[in-house]
C-alpha cells in the first residue's frame, strides 16, 4: 500500500457506546474522573454521552464545564433529526451541550432506512444534510458517523456513498464509517475504505468498529493502513454485545508496531494504569488474560520459556511490558525449572546461588504440591511462604491447638446458623475463643481473627475479599479433593493464598493460616526496609 501515513487522533466513546456494555455503569462523577483520567493521557475526543437521552448525561455536560481540559474535546452524540421534527427542535439538546464538537450518526443502509425509519431514500438524505448543516451553524466541528456503512455498501454502494456525499456537502469535519454489527472482514473492509475514499479525496475518514467477529482491532490497524486518521474505541473494548474496538490494544499497535503517533509517546506507560482505573469506577474485575494490560499479558509459565526471556526476553516477548505501564511476571508450576524458581525468589526479594540446593529441593517441593492439586499462579502469597520455609527463614507467629465449627439448620426455610471456636497459642499465651459467621469458613475466619487481633492488631485492616473453592478431579466423588484460593488485602496490597484437602474446612483453614502469616511478614518486611 501506498497511503502516506499521518497521526491519528483518537476519539474516545467509553462513556456512551461503554455504558451501552453489560454490567457496566457509570455515575456522573465516574464520568468526570474518567474524562480527566482520559484527558491526561492525551485522547483528542471524548464522547460525553446522548444528552437527549438521560438526565445523566445532561448533566455531565454542565458538570465538565467546571474543569479545564488541556488535551481532549468534548463531544455530544445524538441522532439526524426525527423525521416528524425540524433540525431546530430534534437537535436543539445537542446544541444546549454547550460542547464545541457534535457527533451524530445517520442511517446508510437502505434496510434501515426502508425498516426502522420507515421513510423514504430521499428524504432520509434531507435528514442528513440538513442535520449536518444546522450544527454547524452552532459548532466548529460536526463528526458524522455513518452507521452500518460497510453493511450498506455491500447491500447498495450508490446510495452508502450517497449518504456521505450529503453530510460532508453540508459541512462534516469528519466522515466516519461504522462497522456497527461488527461483522465485516478486514480485507473487506479495506476495499471499501479505498473504494470510498476515492470519491472524497478532501475528506477526513475515521473508523468505528464492533467486535462481533473478534475484528474490531484488526479493523481499525486496517483502516489506518488505508488512509484513516481518526479511531473510535473504547478503553478496554467495553461495549454493547460484544464490545468496541479496544483502545487499550489499538493505541500501543499504532504507537509501537506501526509508528504513527496518536499519544504522547511518553504516555504510553500509563495504559495499563488508565485500563484499571476505568474497570475500578465501574466496579468490574479486569481481564488478565487481555493483551498488553492484562495482569498475564507477560507472564510466563514453562520452564523453557522461562530461561529463554532470562537470557533475552525477545525470545517470548512481543514488546518490553513497561512500555505500557505493565511488567513482566514467571509463574511456578510443575513446567517450571529451576531457572524460573531462581527468578521468582528474586521477585520476591530472595537471592539463591547460581548452584544452591535450595532451588531444587524448592522445584521437588513445588511439583510435589502441584501434583497433589495445589496451583500457585493465583496464590504467589503462599509460593513466596513455601520459598522462606525451605529456605528455612520463615517464622510461625501462632501455633493451633484445636478448631471446632458447628453448622446449625434448625427448619426449612431459615438460613443455618455457623459456629467456630478456636484455641491458639501465641508465644507462651493460650487464647480461646469463638465467633459467629455467614457459613463455616466465615465463622472460622473471624474466630481465628477474633484471637489473633489481640497480640497483632494490624490485622484489623486486613480483610478477606474474594473465596474460590474447586473441587479437583478425581473418581472419589463427594470424597473428592478440593483447593481453595483466598484473596486477601489491607488496603494497601492484594494477595492469593491456596489450600487443597479432602476437607474443604481444612483446605480453607491452609488458606487462612497462609493469608495471616503473610500479612505478618509482609508488614515485617516493609519495616525491615524503611
Amino acid at each position: 500500500m501506498s497511503v502516506e501515513q499521518k497521526a491519528v487522533v483518537i476519539y474516545d466513546t467509553t462513556l456512551r457506546d461503554g455504558t451501552q456494555g453489560e454490567d457496566f455503569s457509570l455515575s456522573v462523577e465516574d464520568k468526570v474522573r474518567i474524562a480527566l483520567k482520559l484527558d491526561e493521557f492525551g485522547i483528542h475526543y471524548i464522547e460525553g454521552g446522548w444528552p437527549d437521552s438521560n438526565p445523566k448525561d445532561k448533566q455531565f455536560f454542565q458538570e465538565i464545564k467546571n474543569y479545564e481540559l488541556r488535551n481532549a474535546k468534548i463531544a455530544a452524540f445524538g441522532s439526524t433529526h426525527h423525521p416528524a421534527q425540524s433540525p431546530e427542535k430534534g437537535l436543539r439538546a445537542l446544541v444546549e451541550a454547550g460542547t464545541p464538537v457534535i457527533t451524530i450518526f445517520g442511517k446508510s443502509w437502505t434496510v434501515h432506512v426502508k425498516e426502522a425509519l420507515r421513510i423514504s431514500l430521499e428524504r432520509n438524505l434531507e435528514i442528513i444534510q440538513n442535520s449536518v448543516a444546522y450544527l454547524r451553524q452552532h459548532v466548529d466541528e460536526v463528526i458524522y458517523d455513518a452507521e452500518h456503512y460497510f453493511d450498506g455498501f455491500k447491500e447498495d454502494r450508490d446510495y452508502a456513498l450517497q449518504t456521505l456525499k450529503r453530510a460532508h456537502e453540508a459541512g462534516a469535519t469528519t466522515l466516519v464509517l461504522c462497522d456497527t454489527n461488527g461483522g465485516t472482514l478486514p480485507h473487506e473492509l479495506a476495499e471499501i475504505i479505498q473504494e470510498t475514499r476515492k470519491h472524497f479525496p478532501s475528506a477526513t475518514f475515521g473508523i468505528h468498529a464492533h467486535n462481533d467477529s473478534e475484528l474490531a482491532v484488526a479493523n481499525s490497524l486496517e483502516a489506518v493502513r488505508n488512509g484513516i486518521t481518526h479511531v473510535q474505541g473504547t478503553i478496554n473494548g467495553i461495549g454493547e454485545r460484544c464490545g468496541n474496538a479496544n483502545l487499550c490494544s489499538i493505541i500501543p499497535n499504532l504507537c509501537l508496531k506501526m509508528n504513527i503517533p496518536c499519544i504522547p509517546a511518553e504516555n504510553l506507560r500509563k495504559l495499563r494504569h488508565v485500563s484499571r482505573y476505568i474497570l475500578e469506577l465501574a466496579n468490574m474485575p479486569p481481564n488478565k488474560y487481555q493483551p498488553f494490560v492484562g495482569r498475564s499479558a507477560f507472564a510466563h509459565k514453562g520452564g523453557v520459556h522461562i530461561s529463554a526471556v532470562r537470557r533475552n526476553p525477545r525470545t517470548y516477548e512481543h514488546i518490553d511490558p513497561e512500555l505500557v505501564g505493565n511488567k513482566r511476571r514467571f509463574l511456578i508450576s510443575d513446567l517450571s525449572g529451576k531457572a524460573a524458581v531462581k527468578m521468582k525468589a528474586e521477585e520476591f526479594g530472595i537471592k539463591l546461588p547460581e548452584d544452591d540446593p535450595v532451588a531444587r529441593s524448592i522445584l521437588l517441593r513445588i511439583k510435589e504440591l502441584e501434583a497433589a492439586g495445589f496451583q500457585f499462579e493465583a496464590a504467589e502469597a503462599s509460593l513466596e511462604l513455601l520459598i522462606k520455609r525451605l529456605e528455612g527463614e520463615s517464622r510461625k507467629y501462632f501455633e493451633l491447638l484445636g478448631f471446632r465449627v458447628i453448622d446449625q439448620k434448625e427448619e426449612d426455610g431459615r438460613p443455618p446458623v455457623s459456629e467456630a471456636t478456636i484455641q491458639i497459642r501465641v508465644g507462651g499465651q493460650v487464647e480461646h475463643t469463638a465467633a459467629l459467621g455467614q457459613g463455616p469458613v466465615n465463622a472460622l475466619d473471624n474466630a481465628l481473627r477474633k484471637a489473633l487481633e489481640k497480640f497483632y492488631p494490624q490485622l484489623k485492616t486486613m480483610e478477606l475479599i474474594d473465596y474460590k473453592v474447586r473441587v479437583l478431579p478425581g473418581r472419589e466423588g463427594t470424597a473428592s479433593k478440593v483447593r481453595v484460593l483466598i484473596e486477601s488485602s489491607d488496603g494497601k496490597d492484594t494477595w492469593g493464598t491456596v489450600g487443597v484437602s479432602h476437607d474443604i474446612l481444612e483446605a480453607s483453614w491452609q488458606a487462612l493460616v497462609d493469608s495471616i502469616t503473610y500479612k505478618m511478614y509482609k508488614d515485617e518486611k516493609e519495616k525491615s526496609s524503611s
